[in-house]
């Protein structure tokens, strides 16, 4: 838990409590959860504490801090937001502008993850919404929306990134054919702290990406700047001085064939001194490390690997290592520093296909697929790379689940399509 406090303090959220799940990634932005959960295994008759239906589809991952657990849907075309207390009542409901509707089948235009300081919750949605809501109560400290100011929306398909927090900002990246660009606004006025221009070159759909950045303190020792955002996309890895939005580097390569098609889903995860960024549709991982100006694709990348990666979940990154769920369920433990595979395990076959991004918890690893059966494997997993990973448990809740799970205090919150679930021992 010590990373996930220093992470937390990075972003300016001051002490972090307990157990607390401020954003999409969890407290330090790579998917682990602190403690353990208290069951090993659920269905709709057992060890469910409560469901409760959502007023509108939505497919944002919760943002939990005390006793407050917030959502984002629409509600009768409109973007909204929900708050309920961890006993599955509901605190608040914020209902906002006119909704843009998803275009995929699992996508909705309340794609995007709400982010929190425990004061406020940021919310973000397809129409270029962006609201800051007293997270108490609900109410707008204030809302503005990015495509109205800087552009329309030109992705082919449906956003996909999530607000991130600095010490003082509140930031979005908008990665598309055509300008692209971070945005930050301050947190407490919403006006604009910061604009900065991300021109990379990349062809056709390559251009545009559903990736979230991740931010980091800086590490002096490498010259980085108090705060750093790292932001994958456009076949680019880019570093940029959080309070500013000055680049700091790029790394390239990762489309070396300019295939026009490689649009990127998966966020990049921060494994100690490296940035891990999956790419291509699933097929590489390349690590970069941190450090250095300008180009430094020839002299930074430390490893790529071409034989495993994912398209669409996010890997998990602790302890030195990174965990790489595939679309199809094939599930890998790196070794952050050189990317040898130290643990490998294919989950069973099933036509529908893995969204959500694993999660780490001191005793399992949570893998959750589209039809809303998770696998529980074993953590740590093995330390020999030839012994099998071994299964501890399974879920099922039976609805359409793309979101990420939530771990806190023992217990797993997992939002579906249509309701938000609690998991755990009564």
């Amino acid at each position: 838990m010590v990373t996930a406090m220093l992470g937390w303090a990075a972003l300016g959220g001051g002490p972090l409590p307990a157990a607390d799940w401020p954003g999409w990634r969890g407290p330090a932005g790579d998917g682990v959860a602190g403690g353990a959960a208290s069951v090993s295994s659920w269905s709709p008759d057992a060890h469910v504490l409560w469901r409760v239906p959502l007023p509108g589809l939505g497919a944002s991952t919760p943002a939990v801090w005390g006793d407050h657990v917030v959502v984002t849907c629409s509600i009768d075309g409109r973007n909204a937001a929900v708050c309920f207390d961890r006993a599955g009542r509901e605190r608040w409901r914020r209902v906002l502008s006119a909704e843009r509707a998803g275009k995929h089948k699992k996508a909705t235009g309340a794609n995007s993850s709400p982010v929190t300081d425990g004061r406020h919750v940021w919310v973000y949605f397809k129409s270029g919404e962006l609201a800051s809501l007293d997270l108490a109560t609900g109410d707008v400290a204030w809302t503005t929306n990015l495509q109205d100011r800087f552009g329309e929306d030109t992705l082919w398909w449906d956003l996909g990134t999530s607000p991130v927090l600095t010490k003082t900002a509140v930031v979005v990246a908008v990665m598309q054919t055509g300008p692209s660009y971070l945005a930050a606004f301050d947190k407490a006025t919403g006006e604009v702290a910061w604009k900065h221009d991300r021109a990379v070159p990349a062809p056709e759909e390559a251009a545009q990406s559903y990736t979230t950045p991740i931010v980091a303190a800086g590490d002096p020792a490498k010259g980085e700047p108090a705060e750093v955002l790292f932001v994958l996309g456009a076949d680019h890895l880019t570093a940029h001085d959080a309070a500013t939005g000055r680049e700091l580097w790029r790394a390239g390569g990762l489309n070396p064939q300019a295939n026009g098609y490689f649009r990127s889903i998966a966020s990049p995860v921060l494994a100690g001194d490296v940035v891990i960024a999956p790419y291509a549709r699933g097929a590489t991982i390349t690590a970069v490390r941190r450090g250095g100006s300008g180009d430094v694709t020839a002299s930074h990348v430390a490893w790529t690997r071409t034989d495993v990666g994912a398209d669409v979940p996010t890997p998990a990154a602790t302890a030195g290592r990174v965990v790489v769920c595939t679309d199809k369920g094939v599930v890998e433990e790196l070794d952050a520093a050189t990317g040898a595979t130290c643990c490998r395990k294919e989950l069973p076959k099933n036509r529908n296909a893995y969204s959500a991004s694993p999660v780490v918890l001191e005793n399992m690893l949570i893998l959750t697929r589209e039809d809303g059966h998770s696998t529980l494997l074993a953590w740590p997993p093995p330390a020999d790379a030839a012994a099998e990973w071994r299964e501890v448990g399974s879920g099922e809740v039976g609805e359409m689940t793309v979101a990420t799970p939530v771990c806190v205090d023992g217990r797993i919150f997992l939002r579906t399509h249509d309701s938000l679930w609690c998991i755990g021992a009564r």
